[in-house]
C-alpha cells in the first residue's frame, strides 16, 4: 500500500485558493451559459458550442491567420478551414487581406460577435460593481495586481497578453 503524500506547510492555503478560484471560475461560466441558453428559446443564437469556442479562440489571439487558428487549438488547417468557413457565413468572423504580406489573410470577429461577446462581459461588469462596493480601493488595487501577475506571468503557455503599463 501506498502511502497517502505528506502535507507540506501551505497546502491548506492553496487547497483554499484553488477552490475559491475553482468557484469564481465556475459562477462565470455558469453565468454565460445561463444567458446563452435563454437565447435559444427566442432562436436568437446561431452559434454551436464548438463554433462559439472558435470564435471566443480568434477574438483572444487578435488577428490570427487560420494557420495561427489551428496551431492555438491543435487542429488541422482542413478542419480549422471549415469551422472559420462557418463563422465566417454565419457572420461572427470575417476575413482580411495582410497588409503586410498581400498573401495571407488576417481573421478577425465582427460586431456581431461584439454583441454576443457582450453577455459574458455583462456579468464581469456586474461583478466589478459589486466588488467596488465591497472591497476598499486598497484590496481592489492588490486583487488587480495578482490578476495582472496571473495572466502575464503565470499563464504565458496559454495566450501572451501584452504587459499592462
Amino acid at each position: 500500500m501506498t502511502p497517502a503524500p505528506r502535507r507540506r506547510e501551505g497546502d491548506c492555503e492553496m487547497l483554499a485558493v484553488e477552490d475559491a478560484l475553482t468557484r469564481v471560475y465556475t459562477n462565470v461560466k455558469m453565468s454565460f451559459y445561463k444567458k446563452i441558453f435563454s437565447r435559444f428559446e427566442t432562436r436568437d443564437s446561431t452559434l454551436s458550442a464548438v463554433e462559439t469556442f472558435s470564435v471566443e479562440v480568434i477574438h483572444a489571439l487578435g488577428t490570427p491567420t487560420i494557420n495561427e487558428f489551428a496551431r492555438f487549438v491543435n487542429i488541422s488547417q482542413a478542419n480549422a478551414t471549415y469551422k472559420v468557413q462557418s463563422l465566417i457565413e454565419k457572420g461572427y468572423v470575417v476575413k482580411k487581406r495582410s497588409t503586410r504580406d498581400r498573401r495571407e489573410y488576417r481573421l478577425s470577429v465582427t460586431d456581431k460577435f461584439h454583441q454576443y461577446n457582450r453577455v459574458s462581459q455583462g456579468y464581469i461588469h456586474e461583478l466589478v460593481t459589486r466588488m467596488q462596493e465591497r472591497f476598499s480601493p486598497e484590496e481592489l488595487e492588490q486583487l488587480t495586481h495578482m490578476l495582472t501577475v496571473m495572466a502575464e506571468e503565470l499563464m504565458p503557455d496559454v495566450i501572451p497578453w501584452p504587459k499592462a503599463d
